[in-house]
Parts: C-alpha cells; structure tokens; sequence
C-alpha cells in the first residue's frame, strides 16, 4: 500500500467520527421535536413576525404553586423543586389494586432514573387526614428510593385538590366517607411547571412512553443550558 493511501485512510479514520458527531449534535437539533404543551392556551395579546406575517403569541398553562409535606416532614412547593422535571401522580396508602399498579410504575421510572438530577417523582395522597408524614414515611419505606428522588407528599385537601384538579386537570376527591377518587394518570411537567404529557399510569405501554417522552423533556432542557446568554 502506498503512503497516499495510508495517509488517505488516516484522516478518514480521523475525520469521520468527528463529521458523525457533527451531525448527531448540530443538525440533529434542527430535526428536534419538542414535546406538546397540555391545558387551556390563551393568547397573550402580544404578536410575533413570522415571514412578514403577525402571529398572536400563545400563554401555556401552568400549574399553581403549592404548600406540602413530604415523607420526611420537609416543606415541598415548586420553589423547592425549581428547575426540576416533575412526574406526578396521585394515590392513597389505603387505595385498592389501581394505585398499586401506578405507584409500582413509578417505582420502577424512579429507579430508571435515580441518577439523573434533573428528574424528581412526587406521589400525592388524596387522603391527607389519614396519610400523615410518618404515615407515608412507612409506607414509602417498602419502595427502597430515596426522598430527594421520589417524595410521597401530604397537607390539606383544599391545596391538593385544587392542585390536581385545577392545576394538572386529573380527578382528586373523595367520594364517601371512607372512599376517595384518584387518577391513575401520570403527569410530565417541565421546570416551568407547564404539562408536557399525561400517561395512564396502569399501562406498560404509557410508562414506556413516558420513559422516552422523559428523555426528550431531559434534552430540551439541556438545550436550553447550552444556549448562549447573548
């Protein structure tokens, strides 16, 4: 083989890697879908141009902050959880099978993704007067993840309800003396505590969607640190 073709192939050995990257990581991002936003969408008032065209500009719903305890006595709010991922549902210790499946799903999705720091799990009892603090400490001990991963949250039904129902628009309530209605759904908020996805949380193929709907809210969000200030 001649020194041509050894150099030839040397810096297509070199070179290719680098052109692979290039596009996986810059014209990938133009291919990039982000994920749809969930609730009502009022216009702002304002306008953009677009091709010489004014578009009205589009306000998202976001979800109202909120005053919690978690399993560990420890205030909870979107403040405290701020720049976070959130997946959320809604439960209660004393529920039948449906709350079983949804919280062994998010066991499952917190263990996924234990290491990932801009993910946290929140599991909401409809049932605050039962499911105190140490209540759901107990009960949270059975699933071996840590609180700073997956918080089991708990205070006064008016802040809960309000939350689910207005917020997140799932079911909340309680339906008898000893009865409560829970959600079986999942929700997907972005760091701006818009909802980005809703996922029946009893369904193996809605927690496989959501294990890859998380991973495209994770890249938006990595995204968005890597713009530039100016």
């Amino acid at each position: 083989m001649s020194s041509i073709k050894k150099i030839v192939i040397l810096v297509l050995i070199l070179a290719v890697p680098g052109f692979l990257y290039y596009l996986l990581t810059s014209q990938g991002k133009n291919r990039y879908k982000p994920l749809p936003f969930y609730g009502p969408k009022p216009l702002s008032g304002t306008f953009h141009t677009f091709h010489g065209k004014k578009i009205p500009d589009t306000l998202f719903h976001k979800a109202g902050d909120f005053n919690l305890l978690d399993q560990d006595g420890k205030p909870v709010s979107f403040k405290t959880l701020e720049g976070q991922i959130l997946v959320i549902s809604f439960f209660y210790t004393h529920c039948p099978d449906i709350c079983t499946k949804v919280n062994a799903n998010m066991d499952s999705l917190a263990g996924y993704y234990i290491k990932n720091k801009l993910v946290t799990f929140a599991s909401i009892t409809v049932d605050p007067q039962r499911d105190n603090a140490a209540v759901l400490k107990s009960f949270a001990a059975q699933y071996r993840q840590p609180a700073s991963k997956w918080k089991f949250l708990t205070g006064d039904t008016t802040t809960i309800y309000t939350l689910a129902r207005k917020g997140l628009f799932v079911d909340a309530l309680q339906s008898g003396k000893d009865e409560f209605i829970a959600s079986s759904k999942i929700v997907l908020l972005d760091p701006e505590r818009r909802i980005r996805g809703y996922y029946d949380g009893t369904s193996a193929t809605d927690v496989t969607r959501l294990v890859d709907e998380l991973k495209v809210q994770i890249s938006e969000e990595l995204r968005k640190k890597e713009k530039p200030l100016y």
